[in-house]
């Protein structure tokens, strides 16, 4: 049986914690930030988790993680 590829992309975007969660940033945080509210930017500084329902799409992306 040959190795599963992981996906470069993902492997980028997400991580594991220690409980089992997968991480990742938020959207809406890279430019254009002038007219974005202080209180907008200090909430997408905060940790983001995946919601249960796309958990399973990108456990199959990053089958080693």
């Amino acid at each position: 049986m040959p190795k599963i590829k992981t996906n470069r992309a993902a492997a980028k975007r997400f991580r594991k914690t220690a409980s089992g969660k997968i991480k990742c940033g938020h959207a809406y945080r890279s430019h254009i930030l002038t007219k974005k509210s202080t209180k907008l930017k200090r909430g997408l500084r905060s940790k983001n988790h995946l919601k249960a329902c796309d958990t399973k799409g990108v456990a199959r992306m990053l089958p080693y993680l």
